[in-house]
């Protein structure tokens, strides 16, 4: 996990520490801001690192590679900041005090493990002491019904389906007025994940939301799809709305640059991120710990 970006600034402190012509600084930092779009990092802030990395240099010099060390831990973990942490279990159980139930749609396109991403939450609700219950609101794409109700008996959930082809605002409705009748607390709501650009997704998008009224939609992205991730994001934000964002096999991102990227393009909350395959495999998004694996 983020091999790419932990070998770029390897190399660049190697090259900065001690005293070096302003030729030379511009010419490292011209190599580093295309090493780093070249490992998923979006343009715009990959040019943030850098600039502030010039503005550090040249007010004071990096002697050491310690220094440059520094300069890097804290300047990533800015960017990584600017999605607000959260502690999502808590504010769920704020929120069932208020009302119930709580309601989740989650968005993003097909591939990205969204059906096992709302298996993992799931369970994370239910180990919490939570009674969720399972929305089958993918009425079109072949096999998802059969998935979630799948990762619903092994989770020994209960999931609302109707025939495929139906009305997906009219399984998200009948699930949270059953979860009503019947006292559970979360209702997460698998939708369907045509290409982002379908428009008759999005317009299927917006009838769930207008007829449930979620109190999260909650966006899975894959870590592995690079600035795509990005770009559906603002998509799904645009036309549909994003509360909050889990980034999916992160495990998996050999390079590391999507975390940094959502993280500064969106400033949405990123929740979760994915670690594994095992639906304990879910951890809370902490930029201190990315950091920590970026740069030691």
């Amino acid at each position: 996990m983020f091999n790419g970006l932990r070998r770029i600034f390897r190399n660049f402190t190697e090259k900065v520490s001690g005293k070096i012509s302003k030729e030379t600084l511009d010419e490292t930092l011209n190599e580093l801001l295309f090493q780093l779009v070249e490992c998923d990092v979006a343009y715009t802030v990959a040019e943030k690192i850098i600039e502030e990395l010039r503005l550090r240099y040249e007010e004071k010099p990096f002697k050491s590679k310690g220094e440059v060390l520094d300069a890097l831990k804290n300047i990533v973990l800015n960017v990584l900041k600017n999605s607000k942490g959260t502690d999502f279990i808590r504010e769920l159980d704020k929120l069932k005090a208020k009302k119930k139930p709580v309601a989740i749609v989650f968005l993003g396109i097909n591939g990205v493990g969204k059906t096992t991403t709302i298996a993992k939450i799931a369970k994370k609700l239910k180990d919490h002491g939570f009674k969720p219950i399972l929305s089958a609101a993918d009425t079109y794409r072949a096999g998802a019904q059969e998935q979630i109700e799948y990762h619903a008996r092994r989770l020994g959930l209960p999931v609302i389906k109707h025939k495929y082809g139906s009305d997906p605002a009219a399984v998200a409705f009948d699930t949270v007025r059953y979860a009503e009748k019947h006292s559970y607390d979360v209702v997460l709501i698998d939708t369907a994940g045509r290409m982002h650009t379908d428009i008759d997704l999005v317009n299927e998008l917006k009838k769930i939301v207008r007829v449930i009224e979620p109190d999260f939609k909650t966006l899975v992205v894959d870590a592995l799809t690079g600035n795509d991730a990005v770009e559906q994001a603002k998509m799904f934000n645009e036309h549909v709305g994003v509360d909050n964002i889990v980034i999916a096999k992160m495990d998996a991102d050999v390079k590391g640059g999507v975390a940094l990227s959502l993280a500064y393009e969106l400033q949405k909350p990123i929740i979760y991120v994915g670690t594994g395959q095992k639906y304990d495999d879910l951890e809370p998004y902490d930029p201190e710990k990315i950091v920590s694996l970026i740069l030691g």
